[in-house]
């Protein structure tokens, strides 16, 4: 891990998340041919206890990497009651390989757990084989197809429970 990286509690519309996030949309037009990622995000979905938006920031303060988590609850699109979806995970191409992403993951984890959370639930998509790994080496499972993406072949859905 590199030294100097620390992580920060911020908004969905801070403007190091909005720079994040507009970076995290060109690389999933790239990988999926046009389209980035249509799904409904409001900063109300991320504020404590019901979300959490973090971002990782190095030793200048530059924000390097951000991820989250929103509550869900039993709905038609199929999350369970007790769930949290993580949603934006993301770390610039310069600090890929540094463990960030996996330290926000945990990070997310733990704050949904605290926060009441039983399970976390997350959607990606299969031109993304470097999350799906980290899910995976992560304790995570394929699950059932849930969300915005539900319908789409390239969707790959996963959950794992949360334990403290």
């Amino acid at each position: 891990m590199s030294h100097g990286i620390h992580l920060r509690t911020v908004t969905y519309d801070h403007p190091d998340s909005v720079e994040l996030d507009a970076q995290v949309q060109v690389e999933y037009q790239v990988r999926y041919q046009g389209e980035g990622d249509a799904t409904f995000l409001d900063p109300a979905m991320f504020v404590p206890p019901n979300g959490l938006y973090l971002l990782a920031y190095d030793a200048s303060d530059a924000a390097l990497a951000s991820g989250a988590w929103r509550r869900q609850e039993k709905n038609e699109d199929g999350y369970s009651d007790g769930d949290a979806e993580i949603k934006r995970m993301y770390v610039v191409p310069g600090s890929r390989g540094l463990g960030l992403a996996r330290r926000i993951l945990a990070a997310l984890e733990a704050d949904a757990l605290a926060a009441g959370r039983t399970r976390m639930v997350l959607e990606t998509g299969d031109q993304q084989p470097e999350a799906i790994a980290l899910y995976l080496s992560s304790g995570y499972a394929p699950a059932q197809k849930f969300g915005h993406y539900r319908f789409h072949d390239s969707s790959r859905c996963m959950a794992k429970t949360l334990r403290p």
